[in-house]
């Protein structure tokens, strides 16, 4: 069972997201446990304030240390296994289907949800172990980020999807962007669905949903291609695609 700790002063945000869906699923299964904590409860002083002034001046405040060290010195011990601790930060490393393939092979996880201006940089320094952004704008804290990259790291573990080809080949998880999807009626407002879908010859289907999943990705995102390996089919198909 994977392990998953979330360091928030808003931990309010998470219950409708955790009760719901997949992620509740998962849970009910035993296949992952969330806890949200309140790191203000470790802030160590009688105001339980967080954040304070940075040094050297600037606008805004910066979240303290303590309340952060504090709170996941307080955890469970670790089961014998590495703990990864992960800043959700804009300067992070750009979250991908990849590193959330990665993570779903840890034991537990534990991400902090920051908030005001940034963090005091040794929280960054000396106690986490990744930082990741899901992209190149800025919220207004961390917990958006965190729901985001749970949701993608749990949908992976085993058991949790009712099939294990529903994430396998998801878009990103074979590098190129998923085929088009359709379903009954066969026929709707005048729009039908592929007749090759409907043949019942599954070499020709499995060959059409290759061709569609590289046209996509070839339109829409091109940059992909530079990152994979094509088969030999595939770099048929894709010349017959530019042709």
């Amino acid at each position: 069972m994977m392990n998953i700790h979330i360091l928030s002063l808003f931990p309010e945000m998470f219950t409708g997201v955790f009760n719901s869906s997949i992620l509740k699923k998962a849970q009910e299964k035993n296949e992952v446990e969330i806890n949200v904590v309140n790191f203000r409860d470790y802030s160590g002083n009688k105001h339980h304030q967080v954040d304070d002034y940075p040094y050297g001046g600037g606008a805004g405040m910066v979240l303290k240390p303590e309340p952060i060290f504090n709170a996941i010195e307080a955890l469970p011990p670790s089961q014998g296994t590495n703990r990864r601790i992960i800043l959700l930060c804009p300067q992070g490393e750009r979250f991908t289907q990849k590193k959330a393939e990665e993570l779903a092979m840890e034991q537990e996880l534990v991400f902090i949800c920051g908030h005001y201006e940034g963090y005091d940089e040794r929280i960054r320094e000396y106690l986490v172990t990744d930082e990741i952004s899901i992209g190149d704008f800025v919220l207004t804290g961390g917990e958006l980020a965190a729901m985001t990259v749970v949701d993608s790291v749990v949908r992976l573990l085993p058991n949790v999807l009712g099939n294990a080809e529903s994430h396998e080949k998801d878009s990103f998880s074979t590098g190129l962007l998923e085929h088009p999807h359709y379903t009954r009626p066969v026929e709707y407002r005048g729009y039908k669905v592929p007749d090759v879908l409907m043949s019942g010859n599954h070499a020709a289907i499995d060959k059409w949903r290759k061709q569609q999943s590289l046209n996509r990705t070839f339109t829409r995102r091109p940059d992909l291609l530079d990152q994979i390996e094509l088969t030999s089919e595939q770099e048929c198909l894709l010349k017959e695609i530019k042709g």
